[in-house]
């Protein structure tokens, strides 16, 4: 008892570290957000990642990453639903921008960046796919580099060799320890990979579960002079909507989840160029996917769709 009681105060006190560290702000936007004052049953996070977000031009301004991460109720498993950067979808309007179809990481664009192009595109995902999110975050990828490099690197493992169009890099198969800057710049490639931006999506997931995994290695919570510069790193690369939880209570809900529980989901769908322009299309609305995220059915759905679905 006098343990576990232990293990609860620290996981508050590094609650109580995160949430002085992280900017808090309203990212979602109201048609995108679930009201709710616990956190039982099924929880919906949106994760959108950019490593531009933070300069000052909207031009150019598009998401690199976006995530729905479903857990269902436990907090024992988590599912990283990737959707397609080039996802044909209907945007509304708003900020300035008169709505229309667009692929949707321009949603993020359209909306301005930053916090108002983030409520944009979680207008766009909540119109798309009727889900309603538990809360949010913004992540500045480039920031992270200084977390995985204080972490000691991340083990990835490369399955097909890929030359890096912004640095020349190859990268050849195998498991192999990363630094920041080369697990960044490996997990941001898509072209000459057999899947393309699909092979893209499952490396970035395997790059989070890398993370979790390493953080787990390290035993941060006994070195504290470590702990105090990951949060702080952490902290600088994060903005987080928590929609009225404070944070340490969501790290208390999801303290019992292990790396090797997290999967990774496509969404069902397909290439398809449309007046000269590449697209991704939607199979069948998401073949059920996101019907099984609103109905808390998403490991049955897994299950039964094992084609889009990764043990990472």
């Amino acid at each position: 008892m006098l343990l576990a009681g232990l293990a609860v105060i620290g996981l508050r006190t590094l609650g109580d570290r995160y949430d002085r560290s992280v900017v808090k702000e309203q990212l979602l936007d109201p048609t995108a957000r679930r009201e709710r004052t616990d956190l039982d049953g099924s929880l919906n996070y949106l994760l959108v990642g950019t490593d531009r977000w933070q300069s000052g031009s909207a031009v150019g301004k598009r998401s690199d990453t976006i995530l729905i991460v479903h857990v269902p109720a436990g907090g024992r498993e988590a599912y990283l639903v990737s959707v397609p950067r080039d996802l044909l979808v209907a945007i509304p309007a708003g900020n300035g921008f008169g709505g229309g179809p667009d692929k949707i990481n321009a949603a993020y664009e359209h909306g301005g960046g930053g916090l108002a192009g983030t409520r944009l595109l979680s207008a766009t995902l909540a119109r798309l796919t009727g889900i309603r999110f538990d809360g949010a975050a913004l992540i500045d990828f480039s920031g992270f580099r200084k977390v995985i490099d204080l972490l000691g690197g991340v083990r990835m493992c490369v399955d097909t060799e890929v030359r890096s169009i912004h640095t020349g890099r190859v990268f050849h198969p195998g498991c192999q320890q990363m630094d920041g800057g080369q697990a960044l710049d490996y997990v941001r490639q898509r072209y000459d990979l057999p899947g393309g931006d699909y092979d893209r999506q499952t490396h970035q997931q395997q790059l989070l579960r890398a993370m979790l995994e390493r953080a787990g290695e390290t035993r941060l919570r006994t070195n504290p002079v470590k702990l105090d510069q990951v949060i702080r790193a952490v902290g600088g690369s994060l903005t987080v909507d928590t929609n009225g939880v404070p944070l340490e209570d969501l790290l208390l809900a999801l303290h019992d989840l292990p790396a090797d529980a997290l999967r990774g989901v496509q969404v069902p769908s397909h290439p398809q160029t449309i007046d000269q322009v590449s697209y991704v299309v939607l199979d069948n609305g998401g073949n059920g996917l996101f019907e099984a995220v609103r109905g808390t059915r998403v490991p049955e759905w897994a299950r039964a769709n094992p084609r889009w679905v990764t043990r990472l």
